[in-house]
C-alpha cells in the first residue's frame, strides 16, 4: 500500500523500482560499481583513433541529464562529479539475442531523467564529432 502523502512522481518512481526488483536488477549497486575513469578524463586524454585501445574497456556512473531516443538506439548525457558525457546505446548490442526487454522496457520505459546508472563500453567520436561512449 502506498501512502497517501506522497507526490505523484513519488509514487511512480517507487513502482518503477518494483518493476525493477521483480526483474531481478539491483538498483542500487554503488558501492560495487567499479568506476575507472571520469568525464573530465576522457574529454583532457581521449585523442580518437590515437590512442583509443586506452578507452577501449572504460565504466562511468553518472546522473541521466538527457536522453535522445531514436528507435532501436538511444544518446542519453550522463553528468558525473566532473562534467557530462555523451553515451550511445544500441539494442541489438545491449540484447544479442531474441529477448530485448533489457532495452525495451528497462532503458525506454523504467529509467529516468535524474536516475543515476553506471556504463561500461569504449570510447569514441560520433559523425557530428562528440566524444561519446558506445556502451
Amino acid at each position: 500500500m502506498i501512502p497517501q502523502h506522497l507526490s505523484e512522481q513519488e509514487i511512480i518512481r517507487r513502482e518503477k523500482l518494483a518493476e525493477l526488483q521483480k526483474l531481478g536488477i539491483d538498483a542500487y549497486p554503488a558501492a560495487l560499481y567499479p568506476v575507472s575513469i571520469s568525464a573530465a578524463a576522457i574529454r583532457a586524454e581521449f585523442r580518437g583513433d590515437e590512442n583509443k585501445e586506452a578507452f577501449a574497456d572504460v565504466c562511468l556512473a553518472g546522473r541521466i541529464m538527457s536522453i535522445r531516443d531514436m528507435g532501436k538506439a538511444s544518446f542519453a548525457v550522463l553528468q558525473d562529479s566532473t562534467g557530462k558525457m555523451q553515451i550511445y546505446l544500441k539494442r541489438d548490442e545491449i540484447c544479442p539475442g531474441e529477448d530485448k526487454t533489457w532495452y525495451d522496457k528497462v532503458w525506454k520505459h523504467l529509467i529516468d531523467l535524474g536516475d543515476i546508472i553506471g556504463v561500461k563500453g569504449f570510447v569514441f567520436i560520433t559523425k557530428t564529432g562528440e566524444t561519446s561512449i558506445h556502451v
